[in-house]
């Protein structure tokens, strides 16, 4: 028995032309994409492969992207790979959790499209409403980031938001209090800290009304128990109940990713080999860094896949 946790990356991940090896080369691949371009009613397949990378940036595109590449992935591992027997967790990074949530078989992939469409609308139209900026503070601990954020509150709104590894957070808010913050955490021997190039002070209080209108969204859907836990990302807790996840999934829009605690609690509870399903091996970078005892894989194309599976079986 392989005791296997799966990570789902988040916005950020995106690539022009990720995922497109694996419609030419896996059924199962090709049937997410089509599906994808049926539900949505626009040509996200063309988005994904071809570009722009312009028009991928735009939230309202990068979000069903990622989920649809990341979900066609899952589904070329499972064609090939049989999860019964082992045991299993998921855990997704932000927009990431719904495709964790999807796999898992809380809902169907044509919910979970239309689900994160709507989302990222709401959050596309919440940072228009209220602009703000992201910064990555790496090098030190989250208890000096968060007393950094308040003492730029001072100049305007500044929170940390992800929680990705014990020396990397990221912090949200108004432009002002995150360069303001960006100046203090420099000040106190930061290694970095840099603004992202991102269109939203995501996981911020100024996501407010994206998680009021994703309330009253996912209100129209009816969950299952996902077969295999999932750690939410707003307490970093295991998920198996249906009644849960609507209301975690709107908390995590305006709080804090915990991500380095879920991580940690899915070791603990027994997971060895941690495996991204999607584009990029952003997870696998922060699995080091949180528990440098586990093993990690990733699934993004063929090379991967292949590799993935050859250490299965060994």
């Amino acid at each position: 028995m392989k005791r296997l946790a799966f990570m789902f990356p988040g916005q950020g991940a995106q690539a022009v032309g990720m995922g497109r090896e694996l419609y030419n080369k896996y059924p199962a691949a090709k049937e997410v994409f089509d599906t994808a371009n049926e539900v949505l009613g626009f040509d996200l397949k063309s988005i994904i492969f071809e570009g722009p990378e312009e028009t991928l940036k735009l939230t309202q595109y990068t979000q069903p992207a990622i989920f649809t590449t990341s979900v066609a992935a899952f589904r070329s591992f499972t064609s090939l790979f049989d999860l019964a027997g082992n045991e299993c967790s998921f855990a997704g990074h932000s927009l990431g959790e719904y495709s964790a949530l999807c796999c898992a078989g809380a809902f169907s992939l044509n919910e979970g499209l239309l689900m994160v469409k709507a989302r990222g609308e709401y959050i596309q139209k919440a940072s228009n409403a209220n602009p703000g900026a992201m910064a990555a503070i790496l090098g030190l601990d989250k208890l000096k980031v968060e007393e950094i954020c308040k003492s730029a509150s001072l100049s305007g709104i500044c929170e940390a938001v992800n929680y990705n590894s014990p020396e990397q957070t990221v912090i949200a808010g108004s432009k002002a209090g995150i360069e303001k913050a960006i100046t203090l955490a420099t000040e106190a021997g930061a290694s970095k800290a840099i603004l992202l190039n991102v269109s939203g002070p995501f996981h911020s209080s100024l996501m407010t009304t994206a998680a009021e209108n994703m309330r009253e969204e996912l209100s129209k859907y009816k969950f299952h128990d996902p077969a295999y836990p999932v750690y939410t990302n707003c307490d970093a807790a295991k998920t198996t109940l249906s009644a849960e996840i609507p209301a975690k999934l709107v908390t995590q829009i305006n709080h804090p990713v915990l991500w380095d605690g879920a991580i940690k609690n899915m070791a603990s509870a027994g997971a060895e080999t941690f495996i991204e399903v999607g584009p990029g091996r952003v997870l696998c970078g922060l699995l080091r860094r949180i528990d440098k005892t586990r093993k990690f894989l990733n699934i993004e194309d063929s090379v991967s896949l292949d590799k993935t599976l050859a250490s299965l079986a060994s």
